[in-house]
């Protein structure tokens, strides 16, 4: 486990390394360049590089922490990925139970799994469920799949954003993130884009997080992360969702 430098949580923790490409928003992955890194750097977890890897000894590494915080579950994989057992995510899952303090937030790729895992299983009430929504053609479908779960935060990561995603339906949606690519070989993300998104998430009532422009500032400039800074269309937007649970 550790801090996290990712603006809407505190803490990651990792049962789950590794993962493999399904769309246009896993081009470039962050968490796949950071995985060579540590394997060079000779980080235990981190042998196979970006092969994914269940990790039973970390299982128990919330139930150690007895200060409340927030944990962004696998921010170097998917749970949800093909590849681990239904059986090993009821083992995440039944962590998150018995340590009602922390909050868990868990963002998949792979909508259809997370739809048809949660079928018949009940979903703890300390973790929120998200799906990434790049763009119309993989990522807005996801949507649909969030939100036939019962969660008491659902929320939606529109990071990196590629394009314009046309009208959304947050109908069920409680928290939405939007964030520009970063990196040497990071994608513009033009304003209105963004901003698409937004108002829609206020006129809809949804609570509204911009995180980053990444690599490109508003005005399309390519320079520094910190540089480009967090505002949006005048100000900042940290927005964070209620807890409650609907259907």
């Amino acid at each position: 486990m550790a801090e996290s430098n990712i603006e809407w949580t505190e803490h990651t923790w990792n049962p789950v390394t590794g993962c493999t490409k399904l769309s246009p928003g896993c081009k470039h992955c962050y968490a796949e360049t950071m995985s060579h890194r540590l394997r060079a750097m000779g980080a235990a977890g981190y042998e196979g590089g970006f092969k994914l890897a269940l990790h039973p000894e970390r299982l128990q590494q919330p139930v150690l922490r007895k200060k409340p915080t927030t944990y962004f579950v696998n921010s170097m994989s998917d749970l949800f990925h093909e590849e681990v057992p239904d059986k090993y995510i009821e083992q995440v899952l039944d962590v998150c139970r018995v340590t009602p303090h922390h909050t868990y937030q868990v963002l998949t790729k792979r909508g259809s799994r997370l739809e048809s895992f949660f079928e018949g299983r009940n979903c703890p009430s300390n973790v929120w469920l998200g799906v990434s929504v790049e763009d119309k053609k993989y990522g807005v479908p996801r949507i649909a799949h969030l939100r036939q779960v019962k969660a008491a935060v659902r929320f939606l990561s529109v990071e990196p954003l590629l394009e314009d995603v046309g009208k959304l339906n947050l109908k069920d949606i409680h928290w939405v993130i939007v964030g520009g690519e970063s990196g040497p070989r990071a994608r513009i993300m033009k304003p209105e884009w963004a901003d698409n998104v937004r108002l829609q998430a206020l006129s809809q009532g949804v609570a509204f997080f911009f995180k980053q422009w990444g690599a490109f500032g508003a005005d399309g400039v390519r320079r520094g992360k910190k540089l480009n800074g967090r505002e949006l269309n005048g100000r900042r937007w940290d927005d964070f969702p209620l807890r409650v649970v609907s259907a």
